[in-house]
């Protein structure tokens, strides 16, 4: 299936969803706009969903619209498809409810579906999300205000520029404890201040954030690095108590100095939280992930030499324990890859102005060497802020033709054969001789590699 969500115009999304309001209440239900894109709407940003709750039953939706997908009916929630060219448009519809018990810590254990739009907004997280819009409304006025249904006080935090859980923040974040990772992101995301109860309870639970799933609290963790806030963010992880109990590593890292001389900017958490504040809203999610544990290995490896602050080792012991974290965070396994050869290579540019240059272009073949460069950027700017070696390696990246960097093999196996040599573990000393000279610019022919193998490898004899 072609979801397609963000290559589709928000205006279309609003329109599908629009028309799927006023079928609703054509067949005499109530329906209105719910959740994030009212908020959105109300800040002025472009809503990335448009959600319906309605008085429908999942079974009056199902019946009602020619293609859906029941994701969530137990829980009456139902996607409605819409085509959009060659791609199509996916609509939440979920059904007015009031929730019971949350024995899991994630999900009701049973819902009630209810005619009141009201009574469905106060099992809602936060008060910001928790408000309906009236589309048809929308249309006549044109006032988004105008539209606006509100029984919780969300324009108003919205005004205040504040995150507060609905009704009891505890018996919210007791329902879903993900919820507390969102009230930091929202607030990280919009700019806000979480609101003292809201902020009280999540302190008060914490701990408590282990009983989710790993795989989703990865999922809150990369949108706080991806969202364009990722130091305000991871602040606020650790203000609430939350950074030490999803990533102990990163909290360790508070307190340990680092040497003046290299970092004028303090100790390896300043540090880092300079490096998230250069993340942009849309980075990747492995560079960010890189940015974050590039210097995981540093506190259990510092040391206070005679001469100055050490961290002997610190790269491969970073390197361990960022494959820990990437693991224990579920990661697919070509994400943990590059996370963990940004975090094993972030030293190398130290050493690129020194290279041969048939070790820089090795350097340049690794994978998305651009995400290298720019977390050398980052790290460069948030500490020492000399450029040169960025600079250096940048410019040498982008004049560097493709066939320079990763030439035509002038030789294989099967010419050392002929040659007279044996296949062995020697083939492979011999090819990279080879190599070398071809990113050397020392020799460019087939003949001049022979000539180079025979002078450097005498023939076994027999």
């Amino acid at each position: 299936m072609a979801i397609g969500k963000y290559s589709i115009p928000a205006l279309a999304r609003q329109q599908a969803a629009t028309q799927i309001v006023e079928r609703l209440r054509a067949a005499g239900n109530a329906a209105y706009f719910a959740g994030g894109c009212v908020r959105d709407l109300l800040l002025g940003r472009e809503p990335s969903d448009f959600d319906v709750a309605s008085s429908a039953t999942p079974q009056q939706v199902l019946a009602m619209f020619p293609r859906t997908f029941a994701v969530g009916a137990q829980f009456g929630v139902v996607l409605v498809v819409d085509a959009y060219g060659s791609e199509e448009i996916l609509t939440e519809v979920a059904t007015f409810r009031s929730d019971e018990a949350y024995s899991d810590g994630r999900r009701p254990d049973a819902v009630r579906y209810t005619d009141s739009a009201e009574q469905d907004v106060l099992r809602r997280d936060f008060t910001i999300n928790g408000m309906l819009l009236d589309p048809e409304r929308l249309k006549v006025s044109g006032s988004v205000d105008d539209a606006v249904l509100d029984f919780v006080g969300g324009r108003e935090d919205l005004r205040r520029r504040i995150v507060r859980a609905i009704g009891d923040a505890r018996q919210r974040f007791a329902e879903d404890r993900l919820r507390m990772l969102r009230a930091v992101r929202f607030a990280a995301r919009f700019g806000f201040e979480i609101e003292d109860n809201t902020l009280l309870a999540i302190r008060a639970t914490a701990r408590e954030i282990d009983r989710v799933s790993r795989e989703r609290v990865r999922e809150e963790l990369t949108r706080m690095l991806t969202e364009g806030a990722a130091r305000r963010a991871f602040e606020l992880l650790e203000e609430t108590g939350l950074l030490a109990e999803v990533l102990p590593e990163v909290a360790r890292m508070a307190g340990v100095e680092q040497p003046p001389q290299y970092h004028p900017e303090g100790d390896v958490w300043i540090h880092t939280r300079m490096l998230l504040e250069q993340l942009p809203d849309g980075c990747s999610p492995t560079l960010a992930w890189g940015a974050l544990l590039h210097d995981v290995g540093k506190p259990p490896t510092f040391r206070r030499a005679p001469d100055r602050i050490r961290f002997d080792g610190h790269v491969d012991v970073g390197v361990r324990m960022a494959e820990g974290i990437c693991r224990r965070l579920r990661m697919s396994n070509s994400d943990i890859q590059q996370v963990l050869a940004l975090v094993a290579n972030h030293m190398r540019f130290g050493d690129v102005e020194k290279m041969r240059a048939s070790t820089l272009k090795r350097f340049f073949r690794l994978d998305r060497f651009d995400e290298h460069l720019a977390l050398h950027r980052m790290d460069c700017m948030a500490s020492h802020r000399d450029l040169s070696l960025y600079q250096f390696a940048l410019e040498r990246y982008q004049t560097a033709a493709p066939e320079q960097i990763r030439p035509t093999s002038l030789i294989t196996g099967d010419d050392l054969i002929a040659l007279g040599y044996r296949p062995g573990p020697e083939f492979r000393k011999m090819l990279e001789l080879v190599e070398d000279a071809q990113l050397e610019g020392a020799i460019h022919a087939r003949e001049e590699a022979l000539a180079m193998i025979a002078s450097s490898f005498p023939r076994p004899s027999f």
